[in-house]
């Protein structure tokens, strides 16, 4: 049972990539607005679905706080945008097609700032 709920977690988490979700902030309007260039907004869009709140749905024990990434030898951007380009099982891969290098660096230090 638990093989299957893993499954089916990865499966919707690379559906939610492909599908390419948007997040949105508002403007000082109300209008709402995608804040392209943001760390913030890149994270929503390509990696809280499977890491909400900086937690893993996928697997629990590694999470985005810095506790955990420091466990899994992660401890800088690079080491970041090196788990998104070659990750372990379970995490969509991410190659330079999916999320830009300056992109993919922004995510990584959205992460290191907010998941303390």
């Amino acid at each position: 049972m638990n093989k299957v709920l893993t499954v089916a977690v990865a499966t919707m988490c690379m559906c939610a990539v492909v599908a390419g979700g948007s997040f949105a902030a508002e403007d000082k309007t109300g209008k709402k607005v995608l804040e392209k260039n943001s760390g913030e907004a890149a994270f929503k869009e390509h990696c809280a679905v499977c890491h909400p709140e900086g937690d893993n749905v996928v697997t629990p024990e590694k999470t985005l706080h810095k506790k955990d990434l420091g466990a899994n030898g992660i401890s800088k951007p690079a080491d970041i945008i090196k788990k998104m380009r070659n990750p372990g099982p379970g995490m969509t891969t991410f190659d330079k097609k999916a999320v830009s290098d300056k992109e993919a660096r922004a995510i990584a230090e959205y992460i290191l700032k907010t998941f303390k």
